[in-house]
């Protein structure tokens, strides 16, 4: 199974915040968070780690270039800047529609436990997809899941509907299937990976919802405390 990470946006928010590094090099309690998500693959069985970072970002492609003479499996670095995390996503995909995989962007902060058990369900669901799900609102435009009562995802909305508890969590599970919905939401001039999300609903795709205590996302300055203070609970 190959795992693939988004880290081509350029971090404007961190930066005008006085946040010096380039985001994949952020450090959450010592460690930069681009490492800490391959280290996180590796011990999850990843074949492969394939990552999309932009063109802007010397100090990335140095960081992760030094990385690839020390790995221990395949890091595969594609340079590419894009308007969106759906086109990154695309500069991905022909690495990734071979078997299952995992994407997810560089910012994505998780409980390593919960993420271990999410990748051994993916590995023996017969589902499209698993996605991570939270009921830990902290995002300044959630993306809203509608669920059966089998947790299968019947849509996605941008404002919650009634009996709606889980918020995208922004990590993606999914089948070579997928590959195809993608490339139609480019062709057809799609930019936004809710729209590639509510296409895979359309498109017949089974996807299930796998739910997490709480998953953050490093968008500002003040989100950094915020993600170590999380990571250091015990729990």
């Amino acid at each position: 199974m190959k795992f693939a990470i988004i880290a081509a946006g350029e971090g404007t928010r961190l930066s005008q915040e006085g946040v010096r590094l380039p985001k994949p090099l952020v450090q959450l309690n010592g460690r930069a968070m681009i490492d800490r998500l391959i280290h996180i693959f590796m011990q999850n069985g990843a074949e492969e780690v394939v990552v999309v970072i932009n063109n802007e970002s010397p100090l990335t492609k140095a960081h992760l270039t030094e990385l690839e003479k020390h790995s221990d499996i395949p890091l595969r670095v594609v340079v590419k800047t894009t308007p969106s995390s759906m086109h990154s996503f695309h500069e991905l995909s022909p690495y990734l529609k071979e078997d299952r995989f995992c994407l997810t962007t560089v910012d994505t902060v998780f409980r390593e436990d919960e993420f271990s058990r999410f990748i051994e369900a993916f590995k023996v669901s017969g589902k499209d997809g698993l996605m991570a799900v939270t009921d830990y609102v902290d995002d300044e435009k959630p993306l809203y899941i509608g669920t059966d009562t089998d947790l299968n995802i019947t849509g996605f909305y941008d404002m919650p509907m009634p009996g709606m508890k889980y918020i995208s969590g922004g990590i993606y599970c999914l089948t070579p299937q997928a590959i195809g919905t993608l490339e139609h939401c480019i062709c057809s001039g799609m930019s936004r990976m809710r729209n590639f999300q509510r296409q895979l609903v359309s498109d017949g795709l089974r996807l299930e919802a796998y739910p997490f205590s709480k998953i953050l996302d490093v968008d500002h300055a003040a989100d950094i405390p915020k993600a170590e203070a999380f990571l250091n609970e015990v729990h």
